[in-house]
């Protein structure tokens, strides 16, 4: 018997919002579709975060292709003397879907809050570029922003690493990358907001978290199998961290997830085996939300203590 339930304000507003239920993608193009279409939507109603210059730049990745990177720069970055922490931000999509545009509002956010310069990196989605291209362009824009660290004002030994949901997952895969690699200086942190991190995760209509889920398993099935395919017999940590045997080494990390998320139990093991490796770790459990809450209800109570905690957590590295 389950008493998992919403969070009374975050019920409150999806009954007020009476939407029918999402029809379920058939494939990663209509999955891409919807979720883009949903993100643009939701995220065209942050509050403007005032105060924010943007440049672009470009980076090439391990196969010769040119991403661009987008810098965003808080006034108060401008008054700090000597080179400054920085943040990657890795944004989210389910492999499949998702642009540094469309969530540059939460990007915007964490420049504004924290003061620091945030790097929003492009990366080549899933299906038409499968593991490990993606994980390579973002490894290609840290390596980037590492070896152009004087000309931006940064501390190559303090840059965090900063990415949402799927993001989450490429930003953990990163880290895994470059303590093996020996990328040096190394990531000072790892940021990781409701991560996707398993590719195992299975939910049946019988699981009790199964009639919470905005992120669902049939999404989430898609998901993994653009990226990763059908075949799971060998499938690289740095695709789907959960499956890295040592944790050992990895930097400081922060993670939460909400209790209704299909995330929820991948997270809560993979934090608990970082601790367990000595890795120092900071985790949060919000009861009550589902998956990508904080984007759709910015004004809850649930969703400013979390916003909160992220900001402190970004600006301590």
């Amino acid at each position: 018997m389950s008493n998992l339930k919403y969070d009374p304000e975050f019920l409150k507003l999806i009954q007020a919002a009476n939407m029918p239920p999402a029809q379920e993608p058939t494939d990663a193009h209509h999955l891409r579709k919807a979720s883009d279409a949903l993100i643009a939507m939701i995220t065209s109603f942050f509050p403007p975060s005032p105060g924010l210059t943007e440049t672009t730049f470009s980076f090439t990745t391990a196969d010769g292709t040119s991403l661009p990177i987008y810098q965003l720069t808080p006034s108060t970055a401008k008054q700090q003397e000597g080179p400054q922490p920085a943040i990657i931000f890795i944004h989210g999509g389910g492999m499949v879907a998702g642009s540094v545009a469309l969530f540059k509002p939460s990007a915007e956010y964490y420049a504004a809050q924290t003061g620091l310069k945030v790097f929003c990196l492009s990366y080549r989605l899933a299906p038409e570029f499968p593991f490990p291209t993606p994980l390579e362009d973002i490894y290609s824009g840290v390596k980037w922003l590492q070896s152009h660290a004087a000309e931006h004002n940064i501390d190559p030994a303090r840059i965090a690493i900063c990415g949402t949901s799927a993001g989450g997952g490429l930003a953990a895969g990163v880290a895994l990358k470059a303590r093996d690699e020996g990328l040096n200086p190394p990531l000072a942190k790892q940021v990781l907001i409701y991560p996707m991190l398993d590719d195992r995760t299975t939910i049946g209509p019988e699981h009790p978290l199964s009639p919470f889920l905005t992120w669902t398993a049939r999404r989430n099935e898609i998901g993994w199998e653009s990226y990763v395919g059908k075949d799971r017999s060998n499938v690289s940590p740095y695709a789907a961290p959960a499956r890295a045997a040592d944790l050992s080494g990895l930097p400081r990390t922060f993670i939460d997830v909400g209790g209704l998320d299909i995330f929820r139990d991948e997270d809560c093991e993979f934090a608990a085996r970082l601790a367990k490796a000595n890795v120092d770790v900071e985790f949060h459990l919000y009861p009550g939300v589902p998956h990508g809450w904080d984007i759709s209800a910015r004004d809850i109570a649930v969703t400013k203590r979390a916003e909160q905690i992220r900001v402190a957590a970004l600006s301590d590295f």
